[in-house]
């Protein structure tokens, strides 16, 4: 490593100075999105949403494209997503009475513990433990999720979906600006492991632009869970690579761990905004429900009548935000381990009564969580895709951070997550770790029917908790804008939690910021089109033009396609 050295001084000065432009405005803002009659597919890139468009055309159902978009965006963004991690997916079939949620979130092993991390006298992780390194893994949910999935909903076989991901592994992908300067950011954990450097680094340097990211071992790994299906990942000879790689890098795996992994079907949580019906993710992710809560909190002001991006727009959002946040830091655990006061969160009343709470004229000083006991009756990716039939399906899927913890399985291909590290760390919390509890997730692909209950929308977006208000804002867009699904997801953004600043993009106009700062909001302006705000790919059906049209986000390359006769 001395020789390295040199080179390490040089990549971080290099970051320093590249990453002032990171947030510039990406290329082709208004051209990602797509229209089309029989089919459309919005993922996080070109070439994955163009794999589910092909399965479209040979006959597969939106679930057959889904399940193969899914694969390929493992091979296409290696650094968001993988067969190392795990996700959410919801399915609304036309012969459904309601959609299913698909819950393939990593689960914690059997021997890790409550306190298994120690802190220094910072309050820090000491070594990092839960960010890096074998330690900071949960036990991968995307293999089985995906196929349990195709095997129940879709028409064709694992080959077929898996055939796409095989081939951009075989012959490589191109690395673009956006890959290159991720890897660049995360230099040192590539750097950290011998088989994670030797893939995604070249001679222990970032590729550069136009270079070709090849992913052979990956290729033979998915071509063995064509052959075999999931138990080629979670028994055998995978299985234990998995085990010995993650103990030496300090993790806790068994071979039990895997081969008892399981997939969770769930009912999702079901909301009103305006009518039109809100269909998301139930806990273990928070998504869900905290958006249906935020959609109500709002639900009670004209948004229309105050217009987008206005001064008292962002304050209320902010200040819903802020309440959100509140509720969702008490309440929210895995259902499985902990009871969630869930029909009091998303009930009109609650909100109600937290709206209550809300000053027109400057921001709550402090906020806690309500009483939704009171109301209790009884670097991610996504994908979303409709065809013309009326199906629907929309996938949210990560490895956490980028390149999840760092540590590859030599051999394999296989980039594992850090998923530990969304556990409370300290216990005694509703989210703290114990065996095969799944931490809270944020992830919730969502669908929106008409009132009259037609399919209308399949959305989702990465982001970590900017993924909630993401998507409420682009709901809120189309349904109280009257804006168009891709001028919806171009819109500025804004976030906050129940602390700290409002962070918003800085297309922001002067006269809005002014108003916020003299009502008291503290600002953090970020970029004009910030990957900090997620990346949301979305689908419509308009029902008037019989047309299906899809948007994705410039924030991070993503891009519709359609699938025309």
């Amino acid at each position: 490593m001395q020789s390295k050295k040199p080179v390490v001084l040089c990549l971080v000065a290099a970051v320093l100075l590249t990453s002032a432009v990171f947030g510039a405005n990406p290329s082709n803002l208004y051209g990602r999105g797509a229209r089309a009659t029989n089919g459309v597919v919005a993922a996080a890139k070109p070439e994955a949403s163009q794999v589910g468009v092909d399965i479209l055309k040979k006959g597969g159902n939106a679930v057959d494209a889904a399940i193969a978009t899914a694969f390929a965006l493992g091979v296409l963004e290696p650094n968001a997503s993988g067969l190392g991690g795990g996700g959410f997916m919801i399915i609304k079939l036309v012969d459904m009475t309601e959609p299913v949620i698909i819950d393939f979130r990593e689960w914690a092993p059997l021997r890790p513990t409550a306190d298994m991390y120690k802190f220094n006298a910072r309050n820090q992780v000491i070594g990092n433990e839960n960010a890096i390194g074998g330690k900071a893994s949960g036990i991968p949910g995307e293999v089985a999720g995906l196929l349990f999935a195709l095997e129940r909903y879709g028409t064709m076989t694992r080959a077929e979906v898996i055939a796409p991901a095989i081939e951009w592994a075989e012959k490589g992908i191109p690395v673009s600006a956006n890959l290159r300067q991720i890897m660049m950011d995360n230099y040192m954990k590539l750097l950290e492991f011998d088989a994670t450097a030797k893939i995604y680094l070249n001679d222990d340097l970032p590729y550069e632009v136009g270079e070709t990211l090849y992913l052979k071992d990956l290729a033979r790994t998915l071509r063995k869970i064509a052959q075999e299906g999931a138990s080629a990942f979670y028994t055998g000879e995978i299985a234990r690579q998995i085990v010995e790689e993650v103990g030496k890098r300090g993790g806790l795996f068994t071979l039990e761990d895997l081969a008892s992994y399981e997939v969770k079907v769930r009912t999702p949580v079901k909301g009103t905004y305006r009518g039109y019906q809100i269909l998301s993710t139930p806990p273990v992710s928070s998504g869900g429900a905290h958006l249906i809560e935020l959609l109500n909190i709002l639900e009670n002001y004209d948004l229309s009548a105050i217009g987008a991006n206005t001064p008292l727009w962002a304050h209320l959002w902010s200040e819903a935000m802020k309440l959100v946040f509140a509720d969702l830091s008490k309440y929210m655990a895995d259902t499985d381990f902990i009871t969630v006061p869930l029909e009091g969160i998303t009930s009109k009343a609650y909100a109600r009564e937290r709206a209550k709470e809300i000053s027109l004229t400057g921001p709550m000083p402090t906020v806690i969580a309500g009483d939704a006991w009171a109301n209790q009756a009884g670097s991610t990716t996504h994908l979303s895709v409709a065809d013309k039939e009326g199906n629907m399906v929309a996938i949210t899927k990560s490895i956490n951070s980028f390149f999840g913890s760092g540590v590859v399985i030599p051999g394999t291909g296989i980039l594992m997550n850090n998923h530990m590290d969304d556990f409370d760390l300290r216990p005694g919390s509703a989210n703290s770790i114990e065996p095969k509890k799944r931490p809270l997730s944020s992830m919730c692909p969502t669908l929106v029917m008409t009132p009259d209950g037609r399919p209308f929308m399949a959305i989702g977006s990465p982001g970590a908790f900017r993924i909630i208000t993401t998507i409420a804002q682009v709901i809120s867009g189309v349904i109280d804008h009257g804006m168009d699904i891709n001028t919806a997801i171009l819109a500025p953004r804004l976030f906050r939690t129940h602390s700290g600043p409002m962070s918003v993009e800085g297309r922001i106009s002067l006269a809005t910021y002014e108003a916020l700062r003299k009502m008291g909001h503290e600002l953090d302006v970020r970029g004009d089109f910030d990957h900090f705000f997620g990346g949301v790919q979305a689908v419509l059906y308009l029902h008037d033009q019989t047309v299906l049209v899809a948007g994705a986000d410039p924030r991070r390359a993503g891009q519709a396609i359609g699938y025309y006769p």
